[in-house]
């Protein structure tokens, strides 16, 4: 009998048990005694019998997989919140399959309808710096699969976000080099067609508001925030020699920033101060450390996972959007 492939049927042949209740046991119905169900899964693991996936979605219509999409693996904030959707999905059963953008539009585009085809049963995603149209995640919804977004919040109907207040937090990053004595910010912004770029944004401009200090778009600068977008942006802030503080929506850009700065003979913080926005690990060990807003990655990974699966399970149709807070952690990069 090992010799072929172990079917339902062979162990209802051996135990004498009707095959829909070896069915019902290997499922873990409650419909069958627990004696019962430990005789059938003795023998199904005696036999060698493997359970047939692929049959037993065509059964359900459900894969048991969902996919993450995100811009970059390699960002650490990524990382921690693939870590804590992979927690949640595993408790729960589900496969989960790992697409990242890299910021593109196009290829965000291509990844969604491939996961359209392969049947995922729903989505995670923060979306790609380039996306301005959402047609192809409505695709993906029409077919009744659930879609939630994590990190950069997305306004689509019936869908959850699950992100910080990007507002307070930058508030809070501006207000901090105010109160240091800078009086003339730069800030490096993300492209403005993603909200969570906007509202952090909107908090650094609300900071300078509130300490009566004149905004200056000329101090603005937009980019895709790679490391050598900070480079760049740092070039555009030496042009200004009043430039004594810097507020960036990432630490990828305020690291490379800083490191530039260096070279041209700037001293951080002294001659401008500097804070980044993210917690990754490098930022604890640079010289200057860097001054930075840490976001729960590993919180928001679960809990998103809960949402979605939540939703694939049925169990719930209403907007459970959260707005988790963030912590700002003062180092040597603005310690004036």
């Amino acid at each position: 009998m090992n010799q072929k492939k172990i079917t339902i049927h062979d162990i209802s042949r051996v135990l004498g048990i009707d095959s829909s209740t070896v069915s019902r046991a290997l499922n873990d119905s409650d419909r069958v005694t627990q004696k019962t169900k430990e005789l059938i899964l003795n023998k199904a693991k005696e036999l060698g019998y493997q359970r047939n996936i692929l049959a037993s979605n065509l059964r359900t219509n459900k894969t048991q997989t969902i996919a993450i999409v995100l811009p970059r693996i390699s960002r650490y904030f990524f990382a921690t919140v693939i870590a804590g959707i992979e927690e949640t999905a595993q408790e729960k059963g589900f496969n989960v399959v790992i697409c990242q953008s890299l910021d593109s539009f196009e290829r965000e585009k291509k990844i969604i309808h491939n996961l359209i085809a392969n049947r995922v049963d729903g989505i995670l995603i923060s979306i790609a710096m380039e996306t301005t149209n959402y047609e192809h995640l409505e695709s993906f919804q029409s077919l009744g699969n659930p879609i939630v977004f994590f990190d950069r919040p997305c306004h689509l109907d019936n869908c959850v976000n699950i992100t910080i207040d990007n507002y307070t937090a930058s508030f809070k990053a501006t207000e901090h080099l105010i109160l240091k004595g800078c009086k003339h910010i730069a800030h490096f912004s993300g492209k403005q067609n993603i909200d969570l770029y906007k509202q952090r944004k909107e908090g650094y401009l609300g900071a300078l508001q509130k300490y009566q200090i004149p905004i200056d778009e000329n101090l603005i600068f937009e980019s895709n925030l790679s490391e050598e977008d900070g480079v760049i942006m740092a070039k555009k802030m030496l042009e200004n020699p009043e430039i004594d503080g810097l507020y960036s929506s990432n630490d990828t850009a305020a690291i490379s920033a800083i490191q530039y700065l260096k070279t041209q003979g700037k001293k951080i913080p002294q001659d401008i101060a500097v804070v980044g926005f993210n917690n990754d690990p490098i930022a604890a060990i640079i010289e200057p450390s860097l001054t930075t807003v840490n976001q729960p990655g590993f919180e928001i990974g679960k809990i998103a996972a809960n949402q979605l699966i939540l939703q694939i399970e049925n169990k719930t149709s209403q907007n459970n959007s959260l707005i988790l807070n963030s912590e700002l952690i003062i180092r040597d990069s603005s310690n004036r």
